[in-house]
C-alpha cells in the first residue's frame, strides 16, 4: 500500500479498531545496524545455578547430626519424619484422592478386587439409550429432550445414534426414574 492511503486508513474512525497492531508495521527509522566486525558478548555463567544464591557450609552440630541419622538402622530412620512432624507442630498432610485413576495392570492381582470395591460404591451413574422402537420414535424424543433439555435437533441426534449416553452422573434414583420414563415411551435404557 502506498502511504497516502495508509494515512487515510489510519485517520478514519471505524477502522482505527481494525487496524491495530499494522500502524507499527513502518520501517523502523531509528535502526543502528550492528557492526559486522564485532565479536559477540560472551557473558560468564556459573558452573551450576542456585537460585537462592551462596550458601553457607553447614555447622559441626548439623553434620553431627547427619552422621547420627546415617548411623541409625533403618527402622528408626523412618520414625523420624513422623516424629519431626509431631514435635514441630507441622500440618497433617491431607490425602490425595485417587479414585477414578486407572491402575491398569500395575496393581496384579490385587488391583482386581479393589476394582470390585469401587464398584459396589459407586454412586454417580450413566443412563444409555440402548435402542427404541420405531414407532415410538417420537415419544422417545420427547421424553429425551425433557431429560436432557436439548433442542429438537440435538435430541433427534443423540436418540438416532443409539446406543447413546443420555444423562451422566446422576443418582441410582434418578438413573432408575429416567429408565422407567424411556421404557414407558417405548425405548429400552440401561444403567452404566
Amino acid at each position: 500500500m502506498n502511504l497516502s492511503v495508509l494515512r487515510s486508513l489510519r485517520g478514519h474512525p471505524t477502522l482505527r479498531g481494525v487496524w491495530g497492531l499494522l500502524q507499527s508495521c513502518s520501517i523502523q527509522t531509528d535502526f543502528v545496524p550492528r557492526d559486522p566486525n564485532d565479536k559477540p558478548v560472551r557473558y560468564k555463567y556459573p558452573a551450576s545455578y542456585d537460585p537462592y544464591g551462596p550458601r553457607p557450609p553447614p555447622s559441626e552440630k548439623i553434620i553431627q547430626l547427619a552422621e547420627q541419622i546415617a548411623a541409625l538402622p533403618p527402622e528408626e530412620r523412618e520414625m523420624i519424619g513422623p516424629t519431626l512432624i509431631y514435635k514441630l507442630n507441622l500440618p497433617k498432610l491431607q490425602h490425595i484422592s485417587v479414585e477414578g485413576m486407572d491402575a491398569g495392570a500395575q496393581g496384579g492381582p490385587a488391583a482386581g478386587s479393589k476394582t470390585e470395591e469401587k464398584k459396589a460404591e459407586k454412586t454417580a451413574f450413566d443412563v444409555k439409550l440402548e435402542k427404541f422402537d420405531e414407532n415410538a420414535k417420537i415419544k422417545v424424543l420427547k421424553e429425551v429432550r425433557a431429560i436432557t433439555n436439548l433442542g429438537l435437533k440435538e435430541a433427534k441426534d443423540l436418540v438416532e445414534k443409539a446406543p447413546a449416553i443420555v444423562k451422566q452422573g446422576v443418582t441410582k434414583e434418578e438413573a432408575t426414574a429416567i429408565i422407567d420414563k424411556i421404557k414407558a415411551a417405548g425405548g429400552t435404557a440401561v444403567m452404566e
